[in-house]
């Protein structure tokens, strides 16, 4: 499910909650507002049971959420008190979250999918070539920062002794599930075997992986596999091949998804 779509449907529902709890005259306004709030939100939970989206996306429709009904709320006590024109105070309050709204939506845009190509190219200031737009994350200068450059040309040193010849297909589609397919050769052309390859998918400036997919043998050099995209948006996709639990090689592709 689109965010854009779990937020927009969601605003739509408190509007109408919101007009429901009007015909109840019983009802207090702050808790007329409050269910209006937390209905909608308690639908989008049931929803994601299983499809986990991130806490960031969670935030931010429970404060949309809960935020849209207490407007409501204070629009209508407004309207009460100033019988005619609505005051300029519920203006702006209405104004403001709906500049947040836009705002926030904007952000988890560009933090799941990057800037869009015509807008990075104005903003970043490209001269016709790639523009990329992932940030890499912040390196600690000392000895841990050390000793993962250390280790990273010692595995740079391995791979250049190896002398395989990696290739990777099935990568780049359009379906959010993949057929992944790697062949291994040495030096000399004859392929490489008795390999446990697996493919991990990070976002960029993520440490740790968010999904591992194990590649079964399917013939002599040959792995594959099926890569299901848990979201959109961009990915980084590390192809590891291991032999006795020893990591031998390693290829990191970037991969944008719908």
């Amino acid at each position: 499910m689109n965010t854009m779509t779990t937020l927009s449907g969601g605003l739509l529902a408190v509007l109408v909650l919101y007009q429901i709890g009007g015909r109840f005259p019983t009802l207090p306004p702050i808790l007329r507002a409050l269910l209006a709030g937390l209905l909608p939100l308690l639908a989008y939970f049931l929803l994601i049971v299983g499809r986990w989206p991130g806490l960031d996306v969670v935030a931010m429709h429970i404060s949309v959420f809960l935020a849209a009904g207490l407007v409501l709320f204070a629009v209508t006590q407004f309207r009460r008190r100033s019988a005619g024109r609505m005051h300029w105070a519920p203006k702006l309050l209405i104004a403001f979250f709906m500049g947040l709204v836009v705002i926030n939506g904007s952000l988890l845009y560009i933090a799941s999918n990057g800037l869009p190509g015509e807008l990075g190219r104005w903003w970043l200031g490209s001269d016709g070539g790639a523009v990329h737009s992932g940030f890499s994350g912040v390196v600690e200068h000392g000895q841990s920062a050390a000793k993962a450059v250390s280790s990273e040309l010692s595995q740079t040193h391995r791979e250049s002794e190896l002398g395989w010849q990696v290739e990777v297909g099935g990568l780049h589609g359009s379906d959010s599930s993949r057929a992944i397919e790697v062949r291994v050769r040495d030096r000399t052309g004859l392929p490489v075997e008795r390999l446990d390859a697996e493919v991990r998918l990070l976002r960029p400036g993520a440490t740790q992986a968010s999904h591992t997919v194990a590649l079964d043998t399917l013939g002599a050099g040959v792995y594959g596999g099926m890569l299901a995209l848990p979201a959109g948006g961009r990915w980084l996709v590390e192809v590891r091949l291991l032999r006795d639990r020893a990591l031998q090689y390693q290829q990191t592709q970037e991969l944008a998804a719908p």
